[in-house]
């Protein structure tokens, strides 16, 4: 229509010099229906929708992504981030964008996978009953996994696909900008920190990452099989609750 304007502005504009060249004259008025919009159908919006999705994919890469929007359409069109179980879902990650307390784990599982949202399987509730007893809601802290992809049958990550995946976790940390990051389990762990150590040298202290501190602790599920590993967990969360207080974390 921007074009359709420009021509009726330059048709009046040459009428206005011919009137004041030649007098006053009339123009024949023909019977014509008044220019009106082209109705635009939910189709037409609904096309107009994945031809921008698109141009942002063709357009982003990790280096130009500016929030966890972009990121997150960025990875779903990932091939990298894919395992070898075809068919399943991105499972980018949940939670207050804003948190200064980020959790990581290590892949979704099939719960996860269905619903394309970290820890929401019998793990997940356990871990929010874990958060709940030092105060923490699940809307106020970020979760999301090494892989953002399921590997077949529940296994761990592979290490080359770890190493797909961290460029994009690392880029998520750095959007999310927290003060504290808990990883659960051993993979999470010596993922980020780039070190082959045992979960039980890599707890109860605070780890430099990249600027941050980072704390390490057992993941949900293997509380579920050994419930003995529930009170040493408990005594991680209360050193993390106690430095996220001390560090100025809201809420």
């Amino acid at each position: 229509m921007s074009e359709l304007k420009e021509w009726i502005d330059k048709a009046e504009r040459f009428i206005h010099q011919q009137r004041e060249m030649f007098g006053d004259f009339a123009v024949p008025h023909h019977q014509s229906q008044d220019l009106q919009e082209p109705e635009v159908t939910a189709d037409d919006k609904a096309a107009d929708n994945r031809e921008q999705t698109t141009e942002i994919k063709d357009a982003l890469t990790l280096g130009t992504v500016q929030n966890l929007d972009e990121l997150k359409i960025l990875c779903e069109s990932e091939k990298a981030l894919r395992t070898d179980l075809e068919g399943t879902n991105l499972v980018f990650g949940t939670g207050n964008p804003d948190a200064d307390l980020m959790i990581i784990g290590e892949a979704p599982g099939e719960n996860e996978d269905k619903q394309g949202e970290p820890f929401v399987g019998a793990a997940g509730q356990l871990l929010d009953k874990i958060m709940k007893a030092i105060e923490f809601d699940r809307n106020e802290i970020y979760i999301a996994n090494i892989l953002k992809h399921r590997p077949p049958n529940n296994r761990d990550p592979k290490p080359e696909e770890r190493a797909r995946s961290l460029p994009f976790l690392l880029k998520q940390i750095e959007i999310i900008d927290p003060k504290l990051i808990l990883c659960v389990g051993r993979v999470s762990a010596t993922t980020l920190l780039d070190r082959d150590d045992s979960l039980k040298n890599m707890r109860q202290k605070f780890h430099d990452f990249h600027g941050r501190e980072l704390m390490v602790t057992y993941h949900p599920a293997a509380l579920l099989r050994n419930p003995s590993w529930k009170r040493p967990t408990w005594e991680d969360v209360q050193l993390l609750r106690k430095r996220y207080d001390e560090l100025g974390g809201k809420p």
